[in-house]
């Protein structure tokens, strides 16, 4: 019988171990045409989340002027000129669908240009990143200081790095608040500690997930917790292009000198000195000589760091850049690069966009500020009066959407001769009553709609509430049944 062999020997001294503890990474500051690109996002998505709440925005007497607002206790949406009701989710559906084609395209274009330009963990940790090197300098300084021993100026700064980082994430939380009350009121309330208690809750959970996403865990989320990288890799194709090192240029790597040496005998040397300045600026810590990997964000810093020492070599820029698989091929067999942004998938993606944006845009601008529902009462279902005349009675729930009171009349399309009387309600014509509807509200009120008995009758008819306002013309209407007892 065999002996039982136990997890521990199971793994050999070759496999090596299941986890390996994270190395710390010390981007170097750079400096070229992607970094200036990301400091100009950067500034426009900041900008936008921290003052976009306090835009103001006239709607009318009574409406919030707040431009953009998620006002729960009225149950509304507001972002400029529109304005959305619970009963309009689907919008949301539509922007959630929006945004995941926008991803797709720019993978099929740029690979995961997202990431590396405009998630929000790659822009609050490149602040952070900023911050950090403000304080405690560069790449070479925060290394020769994590080496040594403990000082009271080292301590200070470190004190100072993590109040400007609170301060940057305390911030971020207080913003999020202010998208669901007046920004202005708010920060008046936060200040003189009466605003609600939940929040100093949001905000206290959002500082503390900015804190320990952008200051700690930083390229983390993007190698271990962010789907997107595994989704990018099924998506993406030969032609998208990618920061990509150019293998047939840079190889065999050696320095200037020996590399004078090599060309001097005739042989091959390639562009690549081995600086390592691509992996030193890199945020994630990847090699991007090594090839495709899914700690590269492709943020572009390593083209930019790279550039900079060919420009010094008096060598040509371009050893890493944004390629498509198509041409590491071709550049191998000697062919000339070609690019196909417009290709089979990039057109259905843009058209899947046009699509949404037309069908969304045609529902915004469509959509009727009147609505009316109807319920069928159940118990009873019908009754039969003294007269012999049959009796259905019905909820209707009316929806007015306009920041205004308005006058609806409401008629009834169905059995011949059918009466309707609103219980609970004066109108001045009682044949046709007509409601007073108050502004931006929901109205509910009970009907009663009275028919002759007809032996050769149905025992169901289609009963339909129709509902006009008298000064606009705006039409809505709602259907039900009529039934016999």
């Amino acid at each position: 019988m065999n002996k039982p062999v136990s997890p521990d020997e199971l793994i050999t001294d070759e496999d090596g171990p299941l986890y390996a503890p994270r190395k710390k990474v010390y981007p170097q500051s750079v400096s070229g045409r992607f970094r200036s690109i990301k400091w100009r996002l950067m500034a426009i998505c900041l900008g936008v989340y921290y003052l976009l709440p306090f835009v103001r925005w006239h709607r009318g007497l009574g409406a919030p002027d707040q431009a953009v607002l998620i006002d729960f206790p009225n149950r509304r949406f507001y972002f400029f000129f529109i304005e959305l009701w619970p009963q309009e989710v689907y919008y949301f559906t539509g922007l959630l669908v929006l945004a995941a084609f926008a991803l797709f395209l720019m993978n099929a274009l740029g690979g995961r240009i997202w990431c590396g330009y405009l998630c929000p963990q790659t822009v609050w940790t490149d602040l952070f990143y900023a911050v950090e090197r403000l304080v405690e300098g560069d790449r070479r300084a925060q290394m020769k200081a994590d080496a040594g021993p403990m000082t009271a100026k080292r301590a200070g700064r470190r004190a100072l790095k993590h109040a400007i980082w609170l301060m940057i994430a305390w911030w971020t939380g207080g913003a999020w608040v202010l998208y669901f009350a007046d920004a202005p009121t708010l920060v008046r309330d936060l200040a003189t500690f009466q605003a609600p208690g939940i929040a100093y809750v949001w905000i206290a959970m959002l500082t503390a997930s900015t804190y320990l996403l952008a200051g700690y865990m930083r390229e983390q989320v993007c190698v271990y917790m962010c789907p997107w990288p595994r989704i990018q890799a099924a998506l993406t194709d030969e032609w998208a292009l990618n920061v990509t090192y150019k293998h047939d240029r840079g190889e065999p790597r050696c320095s200037v000198k020996k590399a004078f040496d090599i060309h001097s005998l005739g042989e091959k040397a390639g562009d690549c000195i081995d600086c390592n300045q691509c992996v030193a600026v890199c945020p994630t810590g990847i090699d991007i000589r090594d090839g495709a990997q899914l700690g590269c964000i492709q943020c572009g810093l390593c083209i930019d760091a790279c550039d900079a020492v060919m420009t010094k070599v008096s060598r040509k820029t371009g050893l890493i850049g944004y390629v498509n698989d198509i041409n590491v091929q071709r550049r191998v067999a000697g062919k000339q690069e070609i690019f196909k942004p417009v290709r089979a998938r990039t057109v259905v993606y843009a058209s899947l966009i046009t699509v949404v944006c037309a069908v969304m845009l045609y529902a915004l601008m469509s959509r009727t500020l009147l609505d009316v529902n109807v319920l069928h009462d159940r118990n009873p279902i019908a009754v039969r009066l003294s007269d012999g005349a049959i009796r259905n009675g019905y909820t209707l729930r009316f929806l007015n959407k306009r920041g205004f009171d308005r006058v609806i009349a409401i008629d009834v399309d169905g059995p011949a001769d059918a009466k309707l009387h609103v219980i609970g309600a004066d109108s001045v014509t009682p044949d046709r009553p007509m409601i007073v509807l108050g502004r931006d509200t929901t109205t509910e009120l009970r009907v009663l709609v009275t028919a002759a008995f007809d032996e050769k009758a149905e025992k169901s008819v289609p009963v339909t509430f129709r509902v006009t306002d008298i000064g606009l013309g705006e039409v809505a209407s709602a259907t039900d049944h009529f039934v016999l007892p």
